[in-house]
């Protein structure tokens, strides 16, 4: 009996024992973590809940906001100038994640499965940095090339009157029928070098056997690539469509560098429209209320895709 009682004492001890253990290095981990919440909280989610309130204010930027409630929503769902940006940041959604994910998906497939086996991975890396290029050049120096290649005596247009074609030239950035496609073109050179290499990376982690053995029995190429490749590269694929599609609601830099909205409405975005309010017309309220409005598109947008992601993820552990 004593023996018994002696261990449940031991048990107990050691129990608590581990219990102060767990509880310190959470501790510990807690004060590790403090510095970056803290951050966090001071530059999220802070400066967010005060652009939400002045949101519901009419304010210059000087002065004592007034409150107006949801007025400046109000005015948003009647302004044409704000449908017309959000219509164009729908439209680039097509020329920053739609085509450079499908694109980058080929190409990426090109380069990893053909051009790396035949040429070597010199060769592939070489291709690979080169699509890459665009996304670490800075955006205002790479606008501003873009501006003088496509000006009206720029060599574009210079390069079709030499070829006889002078139909064709025009003022790409200055003419609201071409700027908009103009700057999609753009677009999709700055980003398909993102998806490119994401998904050359995501491809290093498929094992080769499963490919020869499709070979081997008789699967096409393309049919290795749709029920191989694409499937076993998904979770990469839907955060290339996550973040790109966040990248190209809240889009601001090429757009101010290239075309500052216009011709008119024609390039008009979100982001640039509200800076216009906040910058230009200081008009705070409304400027925060349409940046609001982004941001709570972004985060639904967000939370759809990480649901869409995890629930294709319980679907494939259960197969």
């Amino acid at each position: 009996m004593a023996n018994e009682i002696i261990t449940a004492r031991s048990g107990t001890e050691a129990r608590s024992t581990t219990n102060r253990q767990r509880s310190t290095v959470s501790s510990g981990y807690g004060i590790f973590l403090l510095p970056g919440i803290i951050l966090f909280l001071a530059i999220i989610i802070l400066p967010f809940m005060m652009n939400i309130w002045i949101s519901f204010t009419k304010w210059q930027g000087t002065g004592m906001p007034i409150w107006i409630g949801l007025a400046n929503y109000q005015k948003a769902l009647n302004d044409t100038t704000f449908w017309a940006s959000f219509r164009n940041n729908l439209i680039l959604i097509i020329a920053i994640t739609v085509i450079p994910t499908i694109l980058g998906l080929l190409l990426s497939t090109v380069l990893f499965d053909y051009i790396a086996r035949k040429f070597g991975r010199t060769v592939s890396n070489f291709f690979r940095g080169g699509f890459y290029l665009p996304q670490i050049l800075p955006v205002a120096i790479a606008g501003v090339v873009w501006g003088w290649l496509l000006q009206p005596e720029g060599a574009v247009n210079y390069l079709l009157r030499s070829a006889g074609m002078n139909s064709l030239a025009r003022n790409w950035l200055g003419d609201a029928a071409t700027a908009l496609p103009t700057v999609m073109v753009i677009m999709i050179w700055f980003q398909i070098g993102y998806p490119l290499v994401i998904f050359m990376a995501a491809m290093q982690r498929i094992d080769p056997e499963l490919l020869e053995a499709a070979s081997l029995d008789g699967a096409t190429g393309f049919q290795g690539f749709w029920r191989i490749t694409v499937p076993l590269i998904r979770p990469e694929i839907y955060v290339v469509v996550l973040t790109t599609t966040i990248y190209a609601l809240k889009i601001f830099g090429q757009i101010f560098v290239l075309t500052r909205g216009g011709p008119g409405t024609a390039t008009m975005v979100p982001a640039y429209f509200a800076y216009q309010n906040f910058f230009e017309k200081f008009n705070v309220g409304y400027g925060a209320a349409i940046s609001t409005v982004m941001a709570f598109i972004i985060l639904i947008l967000t939370a759809i895709f990480i649901f869409m992601q995890s629930k294709q993820d319980v679907i494939g552990e259960s197969l």
